[in-house]
């Protein structure tokens, strides 16, 4: 495709930037808009994915049908098929009346379904079918329908992972990726950044009815080498902030970096393997069971430690009677450790000071921790709890799933993860 074509694409989707990443992909989206081949559009949070699914309707044969636009993140899981596919009436509870179904309201049109890697795995199943088929059926009846729609979908994360940890179908991933397209990332960009930042400032200063903002020779350069972890929305919200916020209108580079957020590291108390993290996080209920049962386990030691202290000092026998209820959870020393011994309120103290000789042929037994048996390991519990949910629920993971307060899809990544049979 010749380059003024690109350009003209640009101008009218009012698209910022000359990357030759970019362009490429502007390139690619266009030869394949045409057709009627599925596309898969990858590229991070905030890179401007939902232009490209625009750019395919608008140059397809289908421009003048409906195009709708699905964030498959932001739908409950338990009525995404509904949404998708439509329902009948008395379905499920509050279904009062037939509905259609994206497919059936956008047939001849395009679906954008942005963020499918979150999309479930039965609502997965789905797809597949009208992809291959081009036939749903609605959620509660047993009627096959046709639909004609063309599928772009989106995606911020490595589907190819999600696919070997068992959260997306395999055939519906290739299915997907008839033709892929890569949005790069702003920091890749290079000039793109300062491009996007002066159109951003005349829109804002026309919003707000105030003179453009500008940067000094110095501080372009900061601009450029920040990473935007955000990318386009992030840089966006940093020049409307500025254009606010700032009297003057000619940004330096210190006054600048005020608005740059610094990069962040990770402060929480808990050990993590780097390789399993980036394939699988922990989540929120993973770090503090972690941290709860860390704790744990120091203080049973401390307490241990104290008591032992104690029991050894016979001058601090009164601090130990004192305090005895601290140190219940640690045993009891029987009678056989300490021949002398007054017994209070249930807590033997020993009475004086024993002598190596009484003890050359008594067996003395180790004082046990009512916690010496219980795995502390995050995984086990984590295991021990989602056994006990499917048992009380009979093996019916919707409820088990509610009961633990994760989802259903997580609940099954758990299983097979755990190798957990029902």
């Amino acid at each position: 495709m010749r380059n003024i074509d690109i350009q003209s694409i640009k101008q009218r989707f009012g698209i910022i930037g000359n990357s030759p990443l970019l362009n490429h992909a502007i390139q690619v989206a266009a030869q394949v808009a045409p057709t009627d081949m599925t596309v898969l559009i990858t590229g991070e949070s905030g890179s401007g994915k939902e232009s490209f699914s625009k750019i395919i309707h608008q140059l397809s044969p289908r421009k003048h049908g409906q195009f709708i636009a699905i964030n498959c993140g932001a739908i409950p899981e338990g009525t995404i098929d509904s949404e998708l596919f439509g329902h009948e009436k008395g379905s499920f509870t509050g279904a009062h009346d037939t509905r259609k179904g994206y497919f059936e309201v956008t047939d001849g049109g395009t679906i954008f379904l942005d963020e499918i890697g979150e999309m479930p795995l039965g609502t997965q199943a789905r797809l597949l079918r009208v992809l291959e088929n081009g036939e749903f059926i609605k959620v509660g009846s047993s009627k096959v329908q046709k639909t004609d729609v063309r599928v772009v979908a989106a995606t911020n994360v490595n589907l190819l992972n999600a696919v070997e940890k068992g959260r997306f179908r395999e055939d519906l991933y290739y299915r997907l990726n008839t033709v892929p397209i890569t949005v790069p990332p702003l920091r890749e960009r290079g000039e793109d950044i300062y491009l996007l930042f002066r159109k951003f400032a005349s829109d804002f200063a026309e919003k707000y009815r105030v003179k453009p903002i500008t940067l000094t020779p110095e501080a372009i350069p900061v601009l450029i080498d920040f990473r935007f972890p955000g990318n386009i929305r992030q840089l966006k919200n940093i020049v409307e902030q500025i254009s606010v916020l700032e009297y003057e209108r000619e940004i330096d580079a210190e006054t600048l970096k005020r608005y740059l957020p610094r990069e962040q590291a990770s402060h929480v108390p808990a050990l993590l393997n780097t390789e399993k993290a980036a394939e699988q996080p922990f989540s929120e209920r993973d770090i503090l069971y972690k941290v709860l049962f860390d704790m744990r386990r120091d203080v049973s030691d401390l307490k241990k430690l104290v008591f032992e202290m104690l029991t050894h000092q016979p001058a601090e026998t009164d601090l130990l009677k004192e305090h005895s209820h601290l140190f219940e959870n640690i045993g009891h020393f029987d009678s056989h450790t300490y021949p002398a011994q007054e017994q209070t309120d249930g807590f033997y103290l020993p009475m004086k000071q024993a002598q190596p000789h009484e003890y050359e042929d008594q067996k003395i037994e180790d004082i046990q921790h009512e916690n010496a048996e219980e795995s502390l390991s995050l995984e086990d519990k984590e295991k021990e709890m989602i056994v006990k949910a499917l048992k009380k629920h009979n093996n019916k993971r919707k409820y088990a799933a509610q009961d633990l307060g994760i989802s259903e899809r997580t609940l099954y990544r758990k299983l097979k993860q755990y190798e957990i049979e029902e």
